[in-house]
């Protein structure tokens, strides 16, 4: 019957080629022959007759999307959309999440959810591209939206709660990092990398901010750098490695991703601000470095400052040494241990000395000299624990 109808409708076509209802009628006979391919050729005709005939393209719209033709298949789809029509919404909507456009996707199903009644797969369809954004928040607002409409919607009721629990996680993550518990952060970030192994972008969000979290300590440069990998321009990650590097002495590093970071986001004073003081950690560097002289990391606490400068200024004390030569040496090395110490044990001058300036170092102090720039005739009788008949006397502070 079919190939009847496929003789009388190809008569037609050939008597009148200008007759786009005959194209059209045949394009829908080979439809149901399973000829696909000569299908799309008649309506292809039909629409090249007539622009405007809406059902061509619908047809054609459908077989191009079935074919993988996403673009093609987009073309026909928005020349026939109304505004009104919620199905050509959704349909549209489907090229547009196959061509990686999730923003327009998103658009079109909220003007068909609310053009059709209980549209709960488009709901569900909204909320399933927030969540494969990493937008966990927004996926969980447009899922219970289809859940009000129908609580038994089976797969809108499995991604809530994948959803919930994710979301639930997150928050407290970031609860943990706003209360300085960053060690439960972490291990709340790791949780969130195991309950959505799936969807690559909540691992990434995790390690960033792990890397976060361990910004004061060395090991976040291995972390960070595993963001930076999947993602070389992200802002946080370059500021935090930074932070990492800075704390490794790495000064070079540390403004090398200050710039970076600095080219994607130039209106960001943290970045500014880091920048300048990792320059001037750097110049520092090339003249003296008291958290070197007494071999402590800069985010020592003062009692090991303390404890690293004891050993060292009686170790260096010149009166341990017999010649001239040697007693010399020891001398600039006690002077400069004593100065690492009035430093970093107080609180002010450290601020300083750890924003790039050297408050011992005439040259960054308005009037008045280095109160360490002096010869050893001063320090002497000065007991390193105690004390000292000197005219200058150190006082340790436990707490």
């Amino acid at each position: 019957a079919a190939f009847l109808i496929l003789i009388t409708v190809c008569s037609l076509a050939e008597a009148d080629s200008d007759n786009y209802i005959a194209y059209y009628r045949r394009a829908t006979v080979y439809l149901a022959m399973g000829k696909s391919k000569a299908a799309i050729c008649d309506l292809s005709k039909a629409v090249e007759l007539r622009q405007d005939f809406t059902s061509a393209r619908l047809q054609r719209g459908h077989l191009l999307l079935k074919q993988g033709k996403f673009d093609e298949a987009e073309d026909d789809f928005k020349n026939v959309v109304c505004v009104w029509d919620a199905e050509l919404r959704e349909l549209r909507a489907e090229c547009y999440i196959k061509e990686g456009e999730p923003s327009k996707a998103i658009s079109d199903l909220k003007a068909a959810a609310k053009l059709k009644n209980d549209n709960t797969e488009a709901f569900y369809k909204i909320s399933r591209i927030y969540y494969q954004l990493g937008d966990h928040e927004l996926s969980l607002s447009e899922v219970r939206e289809c859940l009000k409409l129908d609580q038994d919607h089976k797969q809108c009721f499995s991604l809530y709660k994948q959803v919930k629990k994710l979301n639930k996680e997150i928050e407290s993550a970031e609860e943990f990092i706003r209360e300085g518990r960053y060690q439960d952060a972490i291990n709340k970030y790791e949780s969130v990398m195991k309950t959505e192994p799936d969807v690559p972008v909540y691992a990434t969000r995790a390690k960033e901010r792990i890397c976060h979290c361990l910004s004061k300590a060395a090991e976040a440069i291995k972390v960070c750098t595993e963001v930076l990998q999947l993602e070389s321009t992200n802002v946080n990650a370059l500021k935090d490695r930074a932070e990492a590097y800075l704390l490794e002495d790495l000064y070079e590093e540390a403004i090398k991703d200050y710039e970076t970071a600095q080219a994607n986001s130039e209106n960001d004073q943290q970045i500014r601000e880091g920048l300048e003081r990792a320059q001037k950690m750097l110049k520092q560097s090339q003249k003296r470095d008291y958290y070197k002289i007494l071999g402590v990391k800069r985010n020592a606490q003062k009692q090991e400052i303390i404890k690293a400068y004891r050993k060292l200024a009686s170790q260096w004390h010149p009166d341990n040494f017999q010649s001239e030569e040697e007693k010399k040496k020891a001398e600039k090395k006690f002077i400069d241990i004593a100065a690492a110490k009035e430093v970093l044990t107080d609180p002010e001058m450290r601020r300083k000395f750890d924003a790039g300036e050297d408050p011992l170092d005439a040259e960054s102090q308005q009037g008045g000299g280095n109160p360490f720039h002096r010869n050893w005739n001063t320090w002497q009788g000065f007991n390193p624990f105690g004390s000292g008949g000197g005219p200058f006397t150190f006082k340790f502070h436990f707490s």
